[in-house]
């Protein structure tokens, strides 16, 4: 089905997280903003008794920006504790609302999924072994080539701002083990087809691994050992690409920061980074609340904002929505954009 095409509204399902974190207090705030995009429909996954406990509570904190949950639609799961631990408990509830999220956009033409934060440990508690969403999504939709990309669009320029992560939840001793040609190039597989949905000629560029993406085999030797090679090969069947790396991992970032503040600075369509926190940094410095986590290479779009649970700051009003706003306004502007998704 091709989303341009259909009279159907686009629905946006919420699945809302760890209900004991911000999750369900930001999604509250975002519906209630005049940021949204109209004309949405929008269901929400979680408890329909809680996420009520949770308005109440923050009302009587004197917040008043906030959607009631009486005048949602609301997915309502309930779900029997298994056990005395809290932790493990809300560990399984958000697990089964997003599994739950996942299945009513499966079966949803025209829609797309906004997920709320959610605890790694608490679902191991539970006895769900996922390191993320992100993965959960791979095995429910049976694919295996997806990738966890954070994209931002300036306030000040209206350019988007694109970082791909070769790998993701992975400890850092456990980084160059897992790079390989064929990871490389399949990610970059999936950034070409992101992209293309906004341009037909992207400009991408590629971090190195090492300080000063090596120094020629000085400060490291995955560069000059392969992926050097790895980006000439793949640069060679797809020749539309504009592609410049691997690039020194202190300064690949620098002209992100210019392209977010200054209309007239030079621009790229993305980066793709080696590992979590080369990419996860200079984003959140750079695009500050505005960043969203997206998943791309399933068969519909999925965002989330890009920060986790909140716990010490959970049930005090004070978590902001901004994140969760770019993520509704991301997985609006994606869907109806996109040419990838004409088989949802």
């Amino acid at each position: 089905m091709n989303f341009q095409n259909t009279n159907k509204p686009l629905k946006v399902v919420l699945s809302v997280g760890d209900e004991s974190g911000i999750g369900p207090e930001i999604i509250l705030k975002a519906l209630y903003s005049n940021e949204i995009p109209e004309n949405i429909e929008f269901e929400l996954v979680g408890s329909k008794k809680n996420l009520q406990n949770i308005y109440e509570h923050l009302r009587s904190l004197g917040l008043e920006n906030l959607a009631n949950p009486k005048n949602l639609k609301i997915q309502d799961i309930k779900i029997c504790p298994s056990n005395n631990d809290p932790k493990s408990n809300y560990g399984d509830s958000s697990f089964q609302y997003l599994k739950k999220a996942i299945e009513i956009v499966k079966q949803s033409p025209n829609s797309a999924l906004v997920t709320g934060p959610i605890c790694k440990k608490s679902w191991s508690l539970a006895g769900h072994y996922f390191s993320g969403q992100t993965e959960v999504l791979a095995k429910s939709c049976g694919v295996k080539n997806v990738g966890m990309l954070f994209t931002a669009k300036s306030p000040i320029t209206g350019w988007r701002f694109n970082t791909l992560l070769a790998t993701t939840h992975i400890a850092l001793s456990e980084v160059p083990k897992k790079l390989t040609k064929e990871l490389i190039h399949s990610k970059l597989d999936l950034f070409k087809d992101f992209c293309n949905t906004y341009t037909d000629k992207p400009t991408l560029k590629v971090a190195g691994l090492n300080p000063h993406a090596g120094e020629e085999g000085i400060l490291g030797h995955e560069e000059k050992d392969w992926l050097n090679d790895a980006l000439i090969t793949w640069n060679k069947k797809n020749r539309g690409i504009e592609l410049f790396g691997p690039l020194s991992p202190d300064s690949c970032w620098n002209t992100s920061v210019k392209a977010w503040n200054n209309k007239n600075a030079e621009k790229h369509d993305g980066i793709l980074a080696m590992y979590h926190d080369q990419g996860l940094i200079p984003m959140k410095i750079i695009a500050l609340n505005y960043s969203v986590n997206t998943t791309i290479g399933l068969p519909f779009i999925r965002t989330s904002p890009d920060h986790g649970t909140g716990f010490d700051i959970a049930g005090k009003g004070i978590a902001q929505s901004q994140s969760m706003i770019e993520a509704i306004k991301a997985a609006v502007e994606m869907t109806h954009n996109s040419r990838l998704l004409n088989t949802h």
